[in-house]
Order: structure tokens, then sequence, then C-alpha cells
């Protein structure tokens, strides 16, 4: 029994191309055709020339970023298999969190200067005013 599984697993992950999602190829992410109008976005988008999708929705420590991609990979292949997935695709808390922390990572001198402008509250980030950055407008 242990046998069959694993061989449906190895099987499946084999044809879902489940290898290019441990790569840093933003073109893994429409083996799905969910990510479709995300990608296109990207690729019209000011951070097309600077970021790819692991710059922003994965973690940057080694752990945080397979657990990251091993979580989202069960995710979006159960809401692709079965179908019980949001369109256009909503993303997660835990995965706001981390585009937020990544944003300001590579923004770091931007953020301090807006952390201490008087009109800055502790509900903004963002994701809440730049929401297009990373794939352009929404359609």
């Amino acid at each position: 029994m242990l046998g069959v599984f694993v061989g449906a697993a190895g099987w499946t992950f084999r044809y879902a191309e489940g290898h290019s999602y441990l790569s840093n190829d933003p073109a893994a992410c429409v083996n799905c055709h969910i990510m479709r109008d995300q990608f296109d976005g990207w690729q019209k988008a000011p951070h097309h020339a600077h970021a790819t999708c692991n710059d922003c929705h994965v973690p940057k420590d080694l752990v945080g970023k397979y657990y990251t991609k091993i979580e989202h990979g069960y995710r979006h292949s159960k809401g692709f298999t079965f179908q019980d997935f949001h369109e256009p695709i909503q993303i997660k808390a835990s995965s706001r969190r981390i585009v937020e922390h990544n944003c300001m990572r590579c923004h770091q001198t931007l953020v301090s200067e807006v952390a201490h402008s008087p009109l800055t509250h502790e509900t903004n980030d963002c994701i809440r005013c730049h929401r297009d950055v990373g794939h352009g407008a929404a359609r």
C-alpha cells in the first residue's frame, strides 16, 4: 500500500512538473492556469525587471523558503485538483505577511522614511496602497 501511495505521489509530482516549483523561474507559477493573470501582470509591472515571484512571495531563509513552497504547492495542487479555489486567487494572511516583509526588506530606506512620517498609522501597510506594483493593475 505504501508503494502505491509513493508511486502515485511521484507520478503526480512529475506530471505536475513539481520540480519546477523548487526553482526560481517565474514560469513555474503558470504551471497552474489560475496564476496566468498574475504572471501576465507581473511581466508588464514595474517589478518585472527587478524581482521574481520568489523574491516577493517566499521568505529568504532556506527553511522558510522551502516550507512556504511546499505549503503553497500543496494548497494550489489541492485547489486545482478539486476545483475549490477562489477565482481570482486571493492571498492568504500568512502569504501577505511574507510579501509585506519582503517589501520592507527590499525598500528599507524608503520604508524607514515612511515609518517616521506623522501620517503613518499602525494599520497601514505596503500592499494597501501599492497592491498593483507586483502584478500590474487589477483586471
